[in-house]
């Protein structure tokens, strides 16, 4: 059994990728939250919690870690210094703290449009910040995945996706479909030390990490 932290566990999705990770064989969440007030909603799933602030020292919730997942986000709707803070600043204080702790494999959740954030509007800094993470992660000599998925939706997923290094469009995906997928890039070979575009499709979505170009 490997302990995975998930970081922004009381996120839309970092809340259905701790369930996920509860519910396998394989895997036992541990859900990192910033305040005592969140604590019940996971105390009520069986999921174990530790504190910690990505504005702050948050080192010590890598203890006993074997691999993480990054879910946090600043949300469409702060401030840019918010955005630097949490998905740049936080992001790379996350992969630092894991590469002390000698952690095995850290995935990202990232986005689409990292590659060229200028070219779509009112997301410029968040993307900024996203690329900025992502690229300290493919530097740091860890062990990584990134997950890049196009806009975010609440329906129910289906892992059914189309997925490459780069769509060449833009599109939607399910939280849960992407959640599946961060679960899967904890092991899959074929996801290691490489990133990948990812939106709603007609592909089996474990067969197309395994396979895409």
């Amino acid at each position: 059994m490997q302990n995975i932290l998930v970081i922004g566990a009381n996120g839309k999705t970092g809340r259905i990728i701790s369930k996920v990770l509860r519910d396998s064989m394989e895997f036992k969440p541990y859900a990192m939250i910033r305040k005592d007030i969140q604590k019940p909603f996971f105390k009520n799933l069986g999921i174990e919690t530790r504190l910690g602030d990505l504005e702050e020292d948050f080192s010590d919730a890598f203890k006993g870690i074997d691999k993480v997942i990054f879910a946090a986000g600043s949300g469409g709707n702060t401030s840019d210094e918010k955005t630097v803070a949490i998905d740049q600043q936080g992001a790379i204080r996350a992969v630092e703290f894991a590469k002390a702790h000698k952690l095995q494999k850290f995935v990202m959740l990232s986005s689409m449009g990292t590659d060229a954030p200028n070219r779509v509007e009112g997301l410029e800094n968040y993307l900024k910040a996203k690329k900025a993470a992502d690229d300290f992660l493919r530097e740091s000599k860890m062990v990584y995945t990134i997950v890049q998925p196009g806009g975010l939706t609440n329906e129910k997923g289906n892992q059914k996706v189309e997925i490459s290094k780069s769509l060449k469009k833009m599109g939607q995906i399910s939280r849960e479909d992407v959640a599946q997928a961060l679960v899967y890039a904890l092991e899959l070979e074929r996801t290691k030390n490489t990133s990948f575009e990812m939106i709603s499709g007609q592909d089996d979505l474990k067969q197309s990490m395994k396979n895409f170009k």
